[in-house]
């Protein structure tokens, strides 16, 4: 007995360490970044963080303060940032808070513990602030006002400047850092206005680029005639990082530029009632925001004054897109207004599903002046017998999902498109086949082709989310999907793969969010339920994630008469996961229904309840014996039964799974603590 309880001390002792190293257990990652990205003259764009913010529809507020645009500010804001073609931001490291999610304690955890936190001395840091700014009329400072804010106590539930100004200027480290605030009195917060907040900002001994949407006392205005809706100073501040702002065309957008372009065209449109500020002694005018490493930035070169064009359209949804770049959607009656353009000759294009576009044809903007340009969807877009024809045989080979059908498939999309080189439908079933037959490059062409041809086409757009997930590319799935969701708020199946890319990015609290939204819209579905179990296990919430992963395998049983194939294929698309072995789609059913019981397995494990978890991880290698962390969760769930039974069967189980783990893949970090465990239970057992 002595023996035996030395044996069990020891091991306790070897669990004890792994638990400080065990690892998230992932399916994929993104490759690692091997060397940072250098624009032109040598810079280099570095690390870089960023917390957005936008409140529209306040808790404690009348409906009269409401701000339509705040939160879609703030999407538009996000999605410039983590483009490639843009800010260059990663999207693990840019957090946002929108709407009721913008409460005092998140705003003060995202600024006083995790950015302090994350960002480094050569890091660049960017806060950005759509929403109310209020004054307190006791003390005369300025905050700013998160979804909670209480208009009896400023002081106490609003975010207060002089605390901003403290965290961006003392806690944050960074080489360059950021601050953007479109709000009422956000003006407070400049060099110009309010000495209080700004000596600490004026004093940094680091660069600050600090930028508000205007002076103290003066108004923020938003309208939808900004880009179909936004407030303006943002506005232009998405479209100068969109390249806009790039004045000497070297493919950068600089500080000095950003303000200058933000500054000239808000004071113009405004005809002087808001002007926005920022101190250009106080920050490196070179300062880099925005980078395009495959275009310069679009236009020619800026003349003195900009012009607007007014897009008027015959038709409702009718996406208007000028030098390639979608500007918004234009209605019958509803015209989109678009100034700050630079003038010359642009291109413009007018495009409406199931219908001929009107462009792309050559327009010029006149500096100073407003023009309208009137887009014209008339004719219905019609397919001839011999696009139609094997585009049906196309889809009836591919239903079948094997590979021999997927290759006869394959050459009858072909057939439709050689007949009809617009036939978007034909150019995503094309894509699809290619993706499963693990043709990624060829794929990815074919669905930006479809995606070209019907920008508005949400289905490829969701469905090319889905296939960058499979390629690693999570931040590109994350813009592709996030841009399906801000069209349209009930789309299923984007939002189940929105909730896999953030759950991938570690966004564990977005994506339980945009799965949770999935599962409100029905029918109710398999994936989303496994996407939210696993964030949910993610930030320990393991109950709940027992709850969410039965559910999933509810749905998502074959032989269930409450569920079956149709409930869980997503418009003839099963979401991969980042396993690489689908020769057709019933591997990956498999391969989900292995990670979902996993996943019981390791919940049921943190929870202590180690018989529910050793049957789970049993349940798994059913479908897959070759995964090592099955192997190694059962291993420490059945060590962990040793413990308690006092048990030397229990033990020699758990060697002989430690074992597999080593057999499998010895270079894991888990297989470190294998071995020493092995050792351990074989000296008891000797």
């Amino acid at each position: 007995m002595r023996r035996l309880f030395l044996f069990v001390v020891t091991v306790a002792l070897a669990l004890a360490q792994q638990k400080k190293q065990e690892r998230d257990l992932k399916f994929e990652t993104d490759p690692p970044i091997t060397a940072p990205v250098k624009p032109p003259g040598g810079k280099t764009i570095p690390r870089s963080y960023a917390l957005i913010v936008g409140v529209g529809d306040y808790k404690n507020l009348p409906p009269s303060a409401k701000l339509q645009f705040a939160e879609r500010d703030a999407e538009a804001i996000y999605s410039i940032l983590i483009s490639p073609e843009g800010g260059n931001f990663r999207a693990e490291n840019v957090r946002k808070l929108t709407g009721a999610k913008a409460t005092l304690a998140n705003m003060k955890r995202e600024l006083e513990t995790w950015l302090p936190g994350a960002a480094k001395a050569d890091d660049r840091v960017l806060v950005y602030f759509a929403g109310h700014g209020f004054v307190d009329p006791k003390s005369g400072k300025a905050f700013l006002a998160p979804y909670d804010l209480e208009p009896g106590n400023i002081s106490g539930t609003g975010y207060s400047m002089d605390q901003l100004g403290s965290v961006m200027g003392s806690k944050v480290s960074a080489k360059w850092k950021v601050l953007l605030t479109d709000s009422c009195h956000s003006g407070a917060i400049s060099p110009e206005q309010g000495e209080i907040v700004n000596k600490s900002l004026l004093d940094l001994n680091r660069s600050m680029f600090s930028m508000t949407a205007s002076r103290a006392r003066e108004r923020s205005f938003e309208s939808k005639e900004w880009g179909g809706g936004h407030g303006i100073f943002t506005y232009y501040i998405v479209r100068g990082l969109e390249g806009y702002a790039d004045e000497n065309k070297d493919s950068i957008v600089t500080a000095d530029e950003l303000a200058e372009y933000t500054r000239r065209n808000v004071r113009e449109a405004t005809k002087g009632q808001q002007n926005p500020t920022s101190d250009k002694g106080n920050f490196d005018p070179n300062m880099l925001l925005a980078f395009f490493p495959s275009r310069v930035s679009p236009g020619e070169a800026p003349p003195p004054k900009f012009g607007t064009w007014v897009i008027e359209a015959n038709m409702d949804g009718v996406e208007v897109f000028v030098d390639g770049k979608s500007m918004g959607v234009v209605g019958k009656g509803s015209p989109l207004r678009l100034p700050g353009l630079q003038p010359g000759i642009h291109s413009v294009r007018g495009v409406r599903m199931g219908y001929e576009p009107d462009g792309p044809r050559e327009e010029t903007v006149y500096p100073g002046q407003e023009s309208t340009i009137s887009i014209k969807i008339s004719i219905p877009r019609r397919r001839t017998k011999a696009a139609l024809d094997p585009f049906e045989r196309g889809l009836d080979l591919y239903n079948k999902g094997n590979k021999d059908a997927y290759l006869k498939a394959s050459k009858e999309f072909q057939a439709a498109i050689a007949a009809d080189a617009n036939f978007s439908q034909a150019w995503l079933y094309l894509a699809r086949v290619q993706r499963d037959l693990f043709q990624m490059q060829e794929a990815e062409k074919s669905f930006r082709k479809a995606i070209e041809i019907d920008p508005d086409y949400l289905e490829a757009r969701s469905s090319f989310g889905g296939m960058l997930l499979d390629i690693g590319s999570t931040d590109e799935s994350i813009r592709q999907l996030n841009a399906v969701v801000q069209r349209d708020k009930k789309n299923k199946q984007a939002h189940s793969l929105l909730a896999q890319a953030l759950r991938m990015k570690e966004l564990y609290a977005d994506s339980i969010d945009s799965a949770r939204k999935a599962i409100a819209l029905p029918p109710d579905t398999a994936e989303s339920h496994f996407w939210l179990a696993e964030s949910l296990r993610m930030t320990a919430k393991y109950a709940d994630s027992v709850v969410e992963y039965q559910k999933y395998l509810q749905l998502s049983d074959f032989n269930s008469k409450l569920a079956g194939k149709m409930n869980y294929y997503v418009l003839g698309y099963l979401a991969g996961i980042g396993r690489k072995k689908r020769a057709a789609q019933t591997d990956v059913w498999n391969d989900m229904r292995s990670l979902a019981y996993f996943g019981l397995c390791d919940s049921e494990r943190k929870r202590e309840r180690y018989d529910e978890a050793v049957g789970y991880c049993q349940r798994a290698l059913r479908y897959d014996q070759q995964e090592p962390y099955v192997h190694y969760v059962l291993a420490l769930c059945y060590a962990r039964r040793g413990e308690k039974m006092q048990s030397l069967e229990q033990f020699a189980a758990a060697r002989g799974h430690f074992q597999k783990v080593l057999d499998l893949n010895p270079d894991l970090a888990e297989a470190e603590f294998a071995k020493k465990n092995i050792q351990s239970i074989d000296a008891a057992l000797r």
